[in-house]
């Protein structure tokens, strides 16, 4: 009987409420803009169920994904308001210009990803090395680490993992690959980090920041999450919410200074004559999970959500 993997929705009421508390109203006499919303990372469906729930008659929601189980799960969806793309969000910048009134982003992994060992994102159950999103495009990281080269594996363990001995495991890796190959499996490299790997925070498994590392580089998803920050200026309508959810410092980073960034006007010390650049945000702080979430899902311990809101400019 195949195994069914569930997972919890973080954030679910503050991430909807935030995305339709809508608190800057249009000017006098601009026409009422269609209501579109849009889902980034359909996951399981949590957040879009929810946001269904709150949705008009009328409106929309369209979400992305590019996990194919995603779609499985999508399609029990029976909503004519609703519709997915099998995509990551870095295409959210084919949706029209100021067509959006809310764009949730749930960043990072779900949980049925991390459960199922046949998708290889976890270190404490074997499966294959793979680790990608969509695991019907691009590379497996068992597939680029049998050609990388030390110095790159390295560098990717060091950036994306913040790992101090990514040196000395990226040396295990390929030494492991010149005598019998890459690891094939998730234990496999498991083990082989935690023999290069001299201390750990207490209670962190030795190799959560060289999986970290591997997942992120292969699925590109710092650089996708900043093509969808991007993309999210041009689609959004002015008084329009963008939500995100992140789990680790990388991906939290990026949102906070892409926010502030866009949250304040700018001038050009080329020519102080000149009018600033007005902002394009309104930054509405960050929320991270209750006691009480911490204590039903673990899993949410990491999160931050930030909020922003486009304005009319």
């Amino acid at each position: 009987m195949a195994t069914s993997w569930t997972h919890t929705t973080v954030l679910l009421n503050e991430a909807v409420e935030a995305l339709f508390s809508n608190a800057e109203p249009l000017p006098d006499g601009a026409p009422a803009l269609p209501e579109v919303y849009v889902d980034a990372t359909f996951g399981r469906g949590g957040h879009t169920r929810q946001i269904l729930a709150r949705l008009s008659p009328a409106g929309r929601l369209v979400a992305f994904d590019k996990d194919p189980d995603a779609l499985v799960e999508a399609a029990h969806i029976h909503d004519p308001r609703f519709s997915i793309r099998h995509q990551g969000f870095s295409h959210l910048g084919e949706l029209p210009h100021g067509s959006v009134t809310g764009l949730l982003m749930d960043l990072g992994i779900s949980s049925p990803q991390v459960d199922n060992p046949a998708r290889g994102f976890s270190f404490r159950n074997d499966g294959p090395l793979d680790m990608r999103m969509d695991p019907t495009r691009g590379e497996s990281v068992a597939e680029w680490l049998a050609h990388a080269e030390l110095d790159q594996i390295s560098e990717v363990i060091r950036d994306y993992g913040e790992e101090r001995f990514a040196g000395p495991i990226a040396k295990a890796i390929v030494a492991r690959r010149q005598e019998r190959g890459v690891p094939a499996t998730t234990l496999e490299l498991a083990q082989l980090v935690a023999g290069s790997v001299k201390t750990r925070e207490s209670g962190q498994d030795p190799a959560t920041r060289t999986f970290q590392a591997f997942r992120i580089f292969i699925n590109a998803e710092l650089e996708e999450l900043r093509q969808a920050l991007e993309a999210s200026l041009n689609v959004l309508q002015p008084g329009g919410r963008l939500v995100v959810i992140s789990f680790h410092s990388l991906e939290d980073r990026i949102v906070k200074q892409f926010i502030a960034q866009h949250s304040r006007e700018e001038y050009d010390r080329r020519n102080p004559f000149a009018p600033p650049k007005v902002m394009k945000l309104v930054a509405h702080g960050r929320i991270k999970p209750s006691a009480e979430e911490v204590a039903r899902n673990p899993r949410s311990r990491s999160a931050i959500m930030r909020v922003a809101q486009r304005t009319a400019a």
